[in-house]
């Protein structure tokens, strides 16, 4: 059997732990480490608003390395491109051929992954693709992988939905035209404990802040709603 070294792209929520619970079962891979991009001068997971002390720790826990790349605080998509890019060319010279994703069936994306791993001989791997969203919720309840919704898009669900547990209540209570698992950049989340992680990972909640982005075309758009999270 051929083994793929593989390095993973982390964002600390549901979906990443979902497809390293299928990539760590499937002995044809190897993850060797995670990967995870990060504003530099706010020392926080993009759009999910997470502490990198916080995933730190889940990477202890998991028992895996964790390879942080730092982003500029404003940031255009070829200055990024071009930083990814040579965040992969090291871990290629590590022996990293593959690039694990927790995509599920957004098109476009999958393709301008492939398109930019493709440029440095790295291909894609997509654990999850084109699973249905509703069963994963289930699967993940099931496997007992526990989360904190740390992020909401105000245009798609009210500030009350930030903060919660994940568990079937809060799937429950989505509105009809909300993926279950928020695939659309509805929701995000931070996984603190599952089946792979050694012990859980130890947080307190802060406040819950609103933010507006610069690039958002919308003047009517109520923001995004992020819970702190606190390390404990």
């Amino acid at each position: 059997m051929t083994i793929l070294n593989a390095y993973f792209n982390w964002s600390s929520g549901k979906d990443s732990t979902m497809a390293l619970y299928y990539a760590l079962r499937d002995p044809s891979i190897n993850v060797k480490t995670l990967l995870t991009s990060a504003n530099e001068a706010h020392q926080r997971v993009s759009m999910h608003g997470v502490h990198v002390s916080l995933l730190e720790k889940q990477a202890e826990s998991l028992g895996l390395p964790l390879k942080t790349v730092w982003l500029p605080e404003t940031v255009t998509m070829e200055q990024y491109e071009n930083i990814m890019s040579n965040a992969v060319a090291e871990l290629k010279a590590l022996d990293c051929t593959h690039a694990i994703f927790g995509d599920i069936y957004l098109e476009d994306l999958r393709a301008s992954r492939e398109a930019q791993l493709a440029t440095v001989n790295v291909k894609a791997l997509f654990p999850l693709w084109k699973k249905d969203t509703r069963a994963l919720m289930q699967t993940l309840f099931e496997l007992g992988i526990k989360a904190v919704v740390v992020a909401v898009d105000g245009s798609k669900l009210s500030q009350d939905f930030v903060g919660r547990e994940l568990d079937q209540d809060f799937l429950d209570s989505l509105p009809d035209d909300v993926d279950p698992c928020g695939e659309n950049g509805e929701f995000h989340t931070f996984v603190y404990d599952g089946p792979d992680f050694k012990h859980p990972v130890a947080f307190t909640k802060g406040d819950v802040v609103t933010k507006k982005y610069a690039g958002n075309n919308n003047p009517d758009h109520p923001g995004y709603y992020f819970q702190e999270l606190i390390p404990a």
